[in-house]
């Protein structure tokens, strides 16, 4: 006996209330927009500069006991992680303390260096202070609009791509949903002010990533199923195309979820804001890419004279059961 996530004969209509979706996606774009014009985001040192010191140690290192020292003397925005790598030596403990810049200053003050070092040396005496080095608020300043420009070049290489597999009403539906999908995804970061640095970015390029795989399946069925019943309505062929993958759309996602999950409760906090963002961006990409991408299709329409028997599909596993 196998488990069923979905009904074979699943028959929802997703469209009769698209309008009403669409209305809530707008809106929820408006608030996180306004959110990051309003208030702006919680920037971390990679953002907003910082000094980086770079500690080793005969005995192990007690990343908790790192943390509870710098906490004592109020220095703010601090990270703390163990550096591993296979060349090091049986005694050879190495990791990285980021204090970031206070006051748009360029760098760490002198004393406040000291106190951290000493701090450290009261948990561990043996420990090595090997680089001490800064980056100021000019270069995080870069790396903002690197960062920026890298998610624009991800979208709008998704959009060429799906051009060219597809139409350009599947382009546009795709594009629109990643954009409502990274918005969303500042948006909470900015409402909730959780620490926004670099592993985020890489994030939301994942996020993209994950989107566009589920919405191209749902459109390589949605090709598929226009070609087969040339006479059906488009409605009907969006809403039959979804529910014929959506076993494998909510395997795909529950399964995803279980490890992002885990790693937000057991990860620790090093990795706690990426984890959130790929767990909310699962969350709004599935979401996005039946009632947005999907719906946004729908009111564009497509050319239904396409005499081309269909290309190998992508989807030959979208209704197989868990």
């Amino acid at each position: 006996m196998r488990l069923r996530l979905v009904k074979d004969d699943l028959n929802w209509d997703f469209f009769s209330k698209s309008i009403l979706w669409l209305g809530i996606s707008g809106v929820m774009v408006i608030v996180a927009l306004g959110s990051f014009f309003v208030q702006g985001l919680n920037y971390g040192i990679d953002f907003k500069g910082g000094t980086t010191i770079r500690t080793e140690s005969a005995q192990a290192v007690d990343v908790g006991a790192y943390r509870d020292a710098l906490a004592a003397l109020g220095l703010g925005d601090t990270v703390i992680s163990e550096v591993f790598d296979p060349n090091f030596r049986d005694d050879q403990h190495v990791a990285m303390v980021r204090i970031g810049a206070q006051d748009d200053a360029e760098a760490v003050s002198a004393e406040t260096l000291q106190a951290a070092e000493d701090a450290l040396k009261a948990v561990s005496p043996d420990i090595k202070f090997v680089s001490v080095e800064s980056v100021g608020p000019k270069v995080s300043g870069e790396l903002i609009q690197t960062a920026a420009v890298a998610v624009a070049l991800a979208i709008g290489a998704v959009l060429v791509y799906i051009w060219l597999r597809f139409e350009w009403q599947f382009a546009l539906g795709a594009v629109i949903a990643l954009i409502h999908d990274v918005a969303l995804t500042i948006g909470i970061f900015s409402e909730l002010q959780i620490k926004f640095d670099l592993a985020i970015i890489a994030a939301l390029l994942t996020i993209v990533g994950y989107s566009l795989n589920d919405t191209v399946v749902v459109f390589d069925r949605v090709r598929e199923n226009l070609i087969k019943y040339k006479t059906k309505d488009l409605k009907e062929v969006l809403n039959m195309s979804i529910n014929e993958t959506m076993s494998r759309t909510i395997m795909t996602s529950l399964t995803t979820l279980l490890a992002l999950i885990a790693l937000l409760v057991l990860g620790g906090d090093v990795i706690r804001g990426f984890v959130f963002a790929m767990t909310w961006g699962v969350i709004v990409g599935t979401y996005s890419s039946i009632f947005v991408a999907s719906a946004i299709l729908l009111r564009l329409g497509v050319k239904r004279d396409w005499s081309k028997p269909a290309d190998t599909p992508g989807t030959q596993f979208g209704d197989v059961d868990a």
